[in-house]
């Protein structure tokens, strides 16, 4: 990625029990792994994970960052996610961070203006650098 690009920011929307597979793992899915949204996170990219819930489909209530972390080189690839079924992830150099409510940032983040959830619900969207710089600050703070 050449030093003059900015890096862009995104925030997954994922349950706190794929993001943990995830982060230990080193990778990130989206989408329940799709391709599509993948693509769109590029090297050098940062990606931030929001938990509405601690697992898929009906998991409690959770509403806070899980990770935090930045797209490595390469493309995304399909792996095998349960016997007989896959789907498409992209390496993370996943960052260490303390989970976050989303509560304690709210009425500082840009984002949140407006229904957010509609954003949340779409599985991927970009958010701006003040944004991202006020969750990275608060996850390392934590």
């Amino acid at each position: 990625m050449p030093d003059s690009v900015e890096p862009r920011h995104w925030i997954g929307t994922v349950s706190r029990e794929h993001v943990m597979r995830g982060v230990a793992g080193g990778f990130a899915m989206l989408n329940h792994g799709k391709e599509a949204p993948l693509r769109r996170v590029l090297p050098g990219h940062w990606l931030i994970f929001y938990s509405p819930k601690v697992s898929f489909p009906d998991g409690a209530p959770l509403k806070a960052f899980t990770a935090i972390g930045r797209i490595r080189e390469g493309q995304p690839y399909q792996a095998e996610m349960a016997p007989g079924m896959t789907g498409w992830r992209r390496d993370v150099d996943w960052g260490k961070a303390t989970e976050t409510p989303i509560a304690r940032l709210a009425d500082r983040l840009e984002f949140t203006r407006g229904n957010w959830g509609m954003l949340a619900r779409r599985g991927l969207f970009e958010i701006s650098a003040a944004d991202f710089q006020t969750i990275h600050a608060a996850m390392l703070k934590e």
